[in-house]
C-alpha cells in the first residue's frame, strides 16, 4: 500500500482543521511529484540532444540529477515499504535496473526508467489524493455551534460541548448541529442531505431531527440524543473513510504479483552473475554482462506502459464524450459490473416535483381556482408551492391577484384571503378529511398507487381542485436501463421514499428491483449486500447521502449535476446528467481491456524472448535495450488508438 493510501485511517478521529491542513499538504506534494518527473525528462532530454557538445563528466551529473530528482519520492516510498512490509516491491526493481544500466555505462536508459516510474506515481498520487477531498466538502456542511437553552437562558456553544439531554434552539434558516428530537415547536426540514429526496417532511413533537438537514420554517427547540461524533452525518463521513480504506481484489492482487515478481527477478540475477562461470565457462566480465542485461531487459518498463497509455487514451476518449474517469482501475473494473445499484432522486428523477394533474370542481370556475392557486402560492418558498407556480406559469389568461392575511400553517398548509374570500391550500386533513375523500375518491386512490402527493385547494363552499405532483422520471431513463439490462446487468433502485412512490418508479424506469426507505447507512448495507451476490457492482447517485453507498460499490459514478460530495466520492462522472453514457462508457471499458491485455501479453513476450537470448549470448545489451525501449514504444502506440471514437 502507498504511503497516500495509510495517510488516512478510518479508526484516526478527523476534524475539520486536520482535514483540511492533511488535504492541503496532500495536494501540494502530488504538485511536487509532477514537477520532479517533468523536470526530470526535461534534463534526460537535454543530455541526450547536447551529449556530443559536453564532457563525459557533464554528462554523468545531468543524469544522477536526473535520478535523483526523479526517482527520488519512488525510491523513499520503495525502500520505506520494504522496511515496513519487509519484502521487496517493483519500486525496488526499478531503481537497482536504473543502477544496473548506469554500472555498464547506458546512463540514458536507466534515467529513462526512472522518469517513467516517477511520471506514472505522480498520476497516482493525484488520482488518490481526489479521492480524499470530498470528507473536507462534508465538515463545511456540519455547523459548528449551536444555540443551547440552559436556565432559561440562551448561549452559543460549540457543538463539540453539547452533552446527551442538552436542549438547543434552532431557528427557520438554520442547519440542524446535532442529531435529537423536537420537544417543543413544529417546522419543516430540508432533509436532502441525509436522505436525498427533494420534497421537505414536517416534523412535529417527537419528531426526529439530523445533523446537517436544514430548518425551513418555525423554530423548534431539540433535545440532543447523539454525541456530536455519533451523529448520522459523522457516520456518513465515518463510511466514506472506511470504505475507500477497502482495498479491492484486483488491488491484492496486484501487490502479490508484484511481490513475487521482485523476487523471481532478482534470484535469477543474483544466479546470473555466478552459476554461468561455474557452468558454462564463461568468463566473469561475460557474467557480470549478461547479468546486468538481464536486469536491465526484465525491468517492467514494458508493462507499465502497457496500462499507463491505454488508460490514459480511454480516459480522454471518456471525457471528449461527456463521461469522467477519475482512474482505470475504475474503468477497468467498469466492463466487469454485473450490477448496478441507483439512487431515485435526481439520479432516475429529476430531482424536483412536477405537477402531473390538475382536477377541479367544475371546469366552469377552473381559471378562477388556478389564479387563485398561481397568487397564494408565489408568497411560498414550498418547493411544492414552486413546481405549482411553475406550472401555473405555462398556463394561459392566469391573473396575479391581491391576496392577504396569508398565515403558513407549518405542516399543514397556508390560509390567505382573496376579495374577501379565505382560501386553504394544503394536505388532505388540513381541508376536512372526509370532504378531501369525497372530491373524486377514486381518482385520489389512483393518484397515491402512483407515489403522487396531492396539493388540495378549497374555499368557504369546500374543496375547489387538486394538484398532482411527482417527481419524474427522467426521459433517457427507461432507455438507459433498457440498454443496460440487454447487457445483463441486474438493476436496483436505493430509494429514502416510501414504498408507494418507490414502486411506482421502479416500474415506470424498468428497473430490476427497488428498496425503499433506505437511509445512508442502509444503502451501503444493501450494496454490500450486492457485492456478496455478484461480483462487480456499481451505485449510481448525486446526493450527499450517496456518498457513502458510492464509495462502498466497485465503481461509483455520479451524475455531472450533482452534489460536490457525491462527484468527489465517485470513481466515475456522467456529464449532464445523461445516464445512457453508462454503456457506452461499458463499450470503451471493454475497449480499454482488450487493448491492456493485448499490451501486457506482447510486453511479457519480449521480456521472455530478451532473457533467453540474453541467455543465449546472441543478445548484446544495445540490441537488448533497443527491444526493451521498442516494445515499450509499440505497446504505447497500441493504447493510443483509444483516443478515437
Amino acid at each position: 500500500m502507498s504511503s497516500e493510501a495509510r495517510a488516512l485511517s478510518p479508526n484516526q478521529p478527523q476534524t475539520p482543521h486536520t482535514q483540511k491542513s492533511y488535504v492541503g499538504w496532500e495536494k501540494f506534494k502530488e504538485h511536487i511529484e509532477l514537477i520532479a518527473a517533468v523536470v526530470s525528462g526535461i534534463i534526460i532530454l537535454t543530455a541526450w540532444i547536447f551529449e556530443g557538445f559536453m564532457s563525459y563528466g557533464t554528462f554523468v551529473v545531468l543524469h544522477l540529477s536526473a535520478f535523483v530528482i526523479g526517482g527520488f519520492a519512488k525510491a523513499k516510498e520503495g525502500i520505506e515499504e520494504t522496511i515496513e512490509n519487509r519484502e521487496l516491491n517493483v519500486e525496488m526493481l526499478m531503481i537497482f535496473a536504473a543502477i544496473g544500466s548506469a554500472i555498464i555505462g547506458y546512463w540514458t536508459e536507466g534515467a529513462i526508467l526512472i522518469f517513467i516510474f516517477a511520471l506514472s506515481g505522480a498520476l497516482e498520487t493525484y488520482t488518490m489524493n481526489k479521492s480524499q477531498r470530498e470528507i473536507s466538502s462534508l465538515m463545511d456542511l456540519q455547523p459548528e455551534e449551536a444555540l443551547r437553552i440552559k436556565n432559561k437562558k440562551e448561549e452559543i456553544v460549540s457543538v463539540k460541548e453539547l452533552q446527551l439531554g442538552d436542549r438547543i434552539l434552532i431557528k427557520a434558516g438554520e442547519r440542524v448541529p446535532s442529531d435529537g428530537t423536537i420537544i417543543k415547536g413544529r417546522t419543516t426540514l430540508d432533509e436532502s442531505a441525509i436522505t436525498g429526496e427533494s420534497v421537505p417532511v414536517t416534523k412535529e413533537t417527537s419528531g426526529e431531527v439530523f445533523a446537517g438537514t436544514v430548518n425551513i420554517n418555525g423554530s423548534i427547540t431539540v433535545e440532543i440524543t447523539k454525541p456530536s461524533d455519533e451523529t448520522l452525518f459523522q457516520k456518513i463521513i465515518q463510511l466514506v473513510q472506511s470504505a475507500q480504506s477497502e482495498k479491492s481484489p484486483s488491488q491484492l492482487f496486484i501487490e502479490r504479483f508484484e511481490g513475487t515478481y521482485v523476487k523471481i527477478v532478482l534470484i535469477v540475477v543474483a544466479l546470473m552473475m555466478f552459476l554461468p562461470h561455474f557452468l558454462f565457462g564463461w568468463s566473469w566480465t561475460d557474467t557480470i554482462y549478461r547479468a546486468m542485461i538481464l536486469l536491465v531487459v526484465a525491468s517492467p518498463c514494458a508493462l507499465v506502459a502497457s496500462i499507463m497509455p491505454a488508460t490514459l487514451s480511454a480516459i480522454s476518449n471518456g471525457a471528449r464524450n461527456g463521461v469522467l474517469f477519475k482512474g482505470g482501475v475504475h474503468l477497468e473494473n467498469l466492463f466487469h459490473l454485473n450490477a448496478i445499484a441507483f439512487d431515485k432522486t435526481g439520479t432516475l428523477t429529476k430531482g424536483k416535483p412536477e405537477v402531473t394533474d390538475v382536477f377541479f370542481r367544475s371546469e366552469e370556475e377552473s381559471g378562477r381556482v388556478l389564479s387563485v392557486l398561481a397568487s397564494i402560492e408565489r408568497e411560498s418558498n414550498h418547493p411544492l408551492a414552486q413546481a405549482i407556480v411553475n406550472y401555473t406559469d405555462t398556463k394561459p389568461g392566469i391573473e396575479r391577484l391581491e391576496i392577504s392575511n396569508m398565515q403558513d400553517l407549518a405542516g399543514n398548509g397556508v390560509t390567505a384571503q382573496v376579495d374577501g374570500v379565505t382560501w386553504k391550500i394544503g394536505k388532505p386533513g388540513f381541508l376536512g378529511k372526509e370532504a378531501a375523500e369525497s372530491f373524486h375518491g377514486r381518482i385520489l386512490e389512483q393518484l397515491a398507487k402512483q407515489g403522487k402527493t396531492v396539493v388540495f385547494i378549497g374555499d368557504e363552499q369546500g374543496i375547489a381542485g387538486v394538484v398532482a405532483l411527482k417527481d419524474t422520471v427522467r426521459e433517457e431513463t427507461k432507455n438507459a436501463i433498457k440498454i443496460l439490462r440487454q447487457h445483463g446487468i441486474y438493476t436496483v433502485m436505493l430509494t429514502g421514499d416510501n414504498e408507494t412512490t418507490a414502486k411506482a418508479i421502479a416500474e415506470e424506469a424498468g428497473l430490476d428491483n427497488y428498496v425503499a426507505e433506505c437511509m445512508p447507512e442502509e444503502k451501503v448495507e444493501e450494496v454490500k449486500i450486492l457485492r456478496n451476490n455478484f461480483d462487480n457492482v456499481g451505485m449510481v447517485g448525486d446526493g450527499i447521502n450517496d456518498a457513502p453507498a458510492l464509495a462502498t460499490a466497485n465503481v461509483g459514478i455520479a451524475m455531472g449535476e450533482g452534489t460536490d460530495v457525491a462527484l468527489e466520492t465517485a470513481d466515475i462522472v456522467l456529464m449532464k446528467n445523461d445516464l445512457p453514457k453508462i454503456a457506452n462508457a461499458i463499450k470503451l471499458s471493454e475497449r480499454m481491456n482488450k487493448i491492456v491485455k493485448q499490451n501486457v501479453v506482447f510486453s511479457i513476450l519480449v521480456i521472455m524472448v530478451l532473457i533467453i537470448s540474453n541467455f543465449l549470448q546472441v543478445l548484446d545489451l544495445p540490441l537488448g535495450v533497443i527491444g526493451h525501449e521498442g516494445s515499450t514504444i509499440l505497446v504505447i502506440l497500441n493504447g493510443l488508438r483509444l483516443l478515437k471514437s
